[in-house]
C-alpha cells in the first residue's frame, strides 16, 4: 500500500493487527511449498499413487479443502471479535474518536483493511490450493463440482470471505461482546454457505440425456455431474431409477401397466462451471453488500 492510502484510521488499523496481516504472506508462503515439495514427491517416483486414499498429496488436500471452507469463517470472526466488538467492548474505539476520527471512517478502516487482506489472501490460497488440486481432477471427492475442490478453485471463496467480513462488521456492531460477536459471525457465514451450497446446482437448468429401453441406461458425460437418473414413461412422466426393481425385482424388466419406454439422465456439464460460479458469486457480494448497509446503518443509529 502507498502512503496516501495509509493514513488515520487506516494506519491504525494495520499496526494495530500488523502480526495477523504478516501471518498471512507467510501461510500462503508455506503452503505453496508444501504443495510444490508433494507434487515434486509425486513426480519423481516418491509417491507412486498421488491419488490414492493414503497418497500423502491427497491426504494434504482433503486437509486443505476443509481449511478452504472455514477461512470465510475464520476471517469473519476475526472481524468481528478482534478488530470491532472488542474495541467497542473494552471503550478503546472512543480514543480513536479522539483523534479527529469519526465514526464512519473509524469502521471504514476496519474493512477496508480486512476486505484488501482477505481478498489477496483468499485470491493467492486459492491458487495454491489449484496447484495442489490438479493432478486430483476427476478423482473420487476431487471432481471439479465436489464440495471443497468447487469452492477453493473458484471466485467464491473470495466473496465468502467479503462476506465474512462484512457479517462480522455488523455483528460485532450490533453484539458490542467479542466472543458472541464471534460465534454469531461463524455461524451465519458458515449458515450461508451451507445454503447456497445445497441450490448452487439450480441455478443454471440441467441437461437431459434419454434412451430407449434397450441401449439401457444413457451414459453420463466425462467430467459431467449427475443430477438425477430414471425411467421415462408413454405420457412423457418419470419414475424412480428402481420402480421396476420395486415390482419384478429386476432392473430389464417392467411390467406392462407402467408404460415404462425409457431412461432419462439429468446432468451439469463442466460447462456450467464458471457460469455457476458467477452466479453465486454474485449472489454473495449482495449479500455482503446488504450486510455492510447493516454495519453502518447501527453506526449511525449509535453516532448520528
Amino acid at each position: 500500500m502507498s502512503a496516501p492510502i495509509l493514513t488515520g484510521p487506516r494506519w491504525v488499523t494495520v499496526r494495530q493487527h500488523r502480526h495477523v496481516l504478516w501471518a498471512l504472506p507467510a501461510v500462503v508462503a508455506t503452503s505453496l511449498a508444501g504443495v510444490v515439495a508433494l507434487r515434486w514427491w509425486a513426480a519423481n517416483g516418491a509417491d507412486l499413487y498421488p491419488s490414492s486414499p493414503d497418497g500423502p498429496l491427497r491426504s494434504a488436500m482433503d486437509v486443505a479443502g476443509i481449511g478452504m471452507l472455514l477461512l470465510p469463517l475464520l476471517v469473519g470472526a476475526f472481524v468481528a471479535g478482534p478488530m470491532v466488538a472488542r474495541e467497542l467492548e473494552s471503550g478503546t474505539y472512543r480514543l480513536a474518536l479522539t483523534q479527529s476520527s469519526t465514526p464512519r471512517a473509524w469502521l471504514a478502516a476496519k474493512i477496508t483493511v480486512a476486505s484488501a487482506a482477505a481478498v489477496a489472501g483468499s485470491a493467492a490460497l486459492a491458487g495454491v490450493y489449484r496447484l495442489g488440486w490438479l493432478p486430483l481432477d476427476g478423482t473420487y471427492q476431487f471432481s471439479w463440482a465436489d464440495r471443497g475442490p468447487y469452492e477453493s478453485t473458484g471466485t467464491v471463496i473470495v466473496a465468502y470471505c467479503l462476506l465474512g467480513v462484512a457479517v462480522g462488521a455488523l455483528a460485532g456492531q450490533l453484539l458490542r461482546r467479542t466472543l458472541a460477536a464471534m460465534a454469531v459471525t461463524g455461524l451465519v457465514t458458515g449458515l450461508v454457505m451451507v445454503v447456497l451450497g445445497a441450490l448452487r446446482w439450480s441455478f443454471m437448468p440441467v441437461r437431459t440425456i434419454t434412451t430407449s429401453t434397450a441401449p439401457g441406461v444413457p451414459k453420463l458425460p466425462k467430467d459431467a455431474l449427475m443430477m438425477d437418473l430414471g425411467l421415462t414413461t408413454a405420457s412423457g412422466g418419470r419414475l424412480p431409477e428402481g420402480a421396476c426393481f420395486a415390482r419384478t425385482r429386476s432392473m430389464s424388466h417392467c411390467p406392462p401397466d407402467m408404460e415404462v419406454t425409457g431412461w432419462y439422465l439429468d446432468y451439469h456439464p463442466y460447462a456450467h462451471y464458471w457460469p455457476t460460479q458467477s452466479i453465486e458469486t454474485a449472489v454473495v457480494l449482495v449479500l455482503a453488500a446488504l450486510a455492510l448497509w447493516g454495519a453502518f446503518a447501527v453506526l449511525r443509529s449509535r453516532h448520528p
